[in-house]
């Protein structure tokens, strides 16, 4: 974790500007005011109160929740929400795999793992039938949290796993034989719908879609809703859309709280309530190799990170509970509903 001097800074940051005050020993150049009334002041009442939080545990799922988080238009926060949602639900005290699929190892960068070219990582897993459990690391400051990383090989790997047997359900067979025991597994699916998505899809049981809160938000989702139906039909029986997570909010534009309310409107009960706001602290944190949790805990992006992660987690249990499948729609209608609003 880090210490309180790198805790402080202001707690939200929307669009980047000048600032009164810096992270860290430049805190301000006003009159001294007392603790809680600065900006400061509250970020670090709020890090202290998010992380004993964080440290009162969630009801752990039954069995392992195996989730791809997917969606082929970039820029849609898919690694951002990938890494802080496990970090969230490690801090839960849930045991996380975080597998990086996307060639370009943002996951792995964002989790301060080392993905360099010698390094093991899921390449090896997918295309040399490598066990998983000899290229999984443990995330640094995040008790709980592993990472499966992905280094530059990846990149080459659509074309290798063409002609290799059963090339769809490579992953799929890598984390069944993994031993360890573990409450969830997300995966970093790269922006595309190629043979490493689908691996992806054929390995999970829920799919988690972020979708950034900006126009054209819908756009190209109805392709991905074919793509679950498609390996559903013939490979894989228990996928489903299970969650819907809103990134990139900014409550002061009127077309942010448009698209909330159409998505909302549309799909249902698989929107999480929480939305992830837009905000430079959870951009900052991966050049740090950290995720928003331990670089800024006290900021809204960090806060918001907890609450969905603990929605998600007490939503699986009162699924379990319910009977219910996770989904409130079916795939056709769906995709259909996507289309309809592009």
């Amino acid at each position: 974790m880090r210490s309180d001097a790198n805790i402080a800074g202001p707690m939200t940051d929307p669009v980047p500007g000048p600032r009164s005050e810096t992270a860290g020993e430049d805190v301000s150049r006003e009159t001294p005011t007392p603790m809680d009334d600065t900006p400061i002041g509250r970020a670090a009442q709020l890090a202290v109160e998010a992380l004993g939080r964080a440290g009162e545990g969630l009801p752990r799922p039954e069995q392992t929740r195996v989730m791809v988080v997917a969606n082929q238009k970039g820029g849609v926060g898919k690694t951002t929400t990938t890494v802080n949602l496990a970090a969230s639900l490690a801090l839960h005290g849930a045991r996380v795999l975080v597998i990086d699929l996307d060639p370009q190892g943002n996951a792995s960068t964002a989790l301060g793992v080392d993905h360099h070219s010698e390094v093991p990582s899921i390449y090896d897993v997918l295309v040399e039938s490598k066990p998983l459990s000899e290229v999984v690391q443990p995330v640094p400051d995040v008790e709980g949290l592993f990472c499966a990383p992905a280094t530059i090989d990846l990149a080459g790997a659509e074309i290798e796993l063409v002609s290799l047997v059963a090339r769809e359900s490579r992953l799929q067979r890598a984390i069944q034989a993994y031993e360890q025991p573990l409450d969830y597994v997300l995966i970093d699916c790269p922006p595309s719908l190629g043979l490493l998505t689908v691996n992806a899809l054929v390995a999970g049981a829920e799919v988690l879609i972020p979708i950034q809160c900006e126009y054209y938000a819908l756009e190209g989702l109805g392709q991905l809703l074919r793509n679950v139906d498609l390996v559903r039909g013939h490979l894989n029986p228990t996928l489903h859309v299970s969650t819907i997570l809103l990134t990139m909010y900014d409550g002061r534009t009127r077309l942010a709280s448009q698209v909330a309310d159409e998505v909302r409107n549309h799909f249902g009960e698989e929107v999480l309530r929480t939305s992830i706001p837009r905000s430079v602290r959870i951009s900052e944190a991966p050049s740090y190799g950290q995720t928003v949790l331990t670089y800024d805990p006290g900021s809204s992006g960090a806060l918001s990170y907890l609450e969905a992660a603990r929605e998600m987690a007490l939503r699986g249990v009162q699924i379990r509970y319910d009977g219910h499948s996770g989904h409130t729609s079916a795939p056709n209608e769906q995709q259909n509903l996507a289309e309809g609003i592009q």
